[in-house]
């Protein structure tokens, strides 16, 4: 039963990440994308990892996808965008692109162990006997990579910004 799960959330994320690329509204690929991080919340669950499945409903789908809605609505992307790229060579290219990318996954997964194995899965299970799951992922988070995580808070304050900032621009 779970793998049946596993493909039909998988199946879920590829679709919804496909209609996030070609889809005409902003707002309808904001919806996409909440459905492509819902999916991904459910795989996490199959795999018994509860908490990072509730911060990737939490943050991602939530806090994150608010964020680029306010963004869009700041922009007013929703009536007259129109799209930069319009087909012919650029869809060519992006295909060659798509495709090069697939092939490169294709050769890394094969013959490729799924399990995690090795000595970094031991220092995994051993932190998370120590720690448990919310504190292995913490400790590191708050000590060694706290420079990284303020710094990304910082961007996004600046694109929040940014985004007030180039909405009243238009206004005036």
């Amino acid at each position: 039963m779970t793998t049946v799960l596993f493909y039909v959330f998988a199946g879920i994320a590829i679709g919804a990440a496909i209609g996030v690329v070609i889809s005409r509204s902003p707002v309808g690929s904001l919806l996409f994308m909440v459905t492509t991080l819902a999916a991904i919340a459910g795989t996490f669950v199959l795999m018994e990892a509860h908490f990072l499945a509730a911060v990737q409903v939490i943050v991602y789908a939530g806090a994150i996808m608010v964020l680029f809605l306010f963004v869009i609505m700041l922009l007013n992307l929703g009536h007259e965008a129109q799209r930069d790229l319009k087909g012919g060579a650029f869809a060519v290219v992006a295909a060659g692109v798509g495709g090069a990318m697939a092939g490169m996954l294709a050769l890394q997964l094969r013959g490729a162990d799924v399990a995690a194995t090795g000595a970094g899965a031991e220092a995994i299970a051993a932190a998370t006997a120590e720690y448990g799951a919310v504190g292995a992922i913490a400790r590191p988070l708050y000590t060694t990579y706290v420079v990284p995580f303020e710094i990304t808070g910082i961007l996004l304050l600046v694109a929040i910004v940014g985004a007030v900032v180039l909405a009243k621009r238009s206004d005036a």
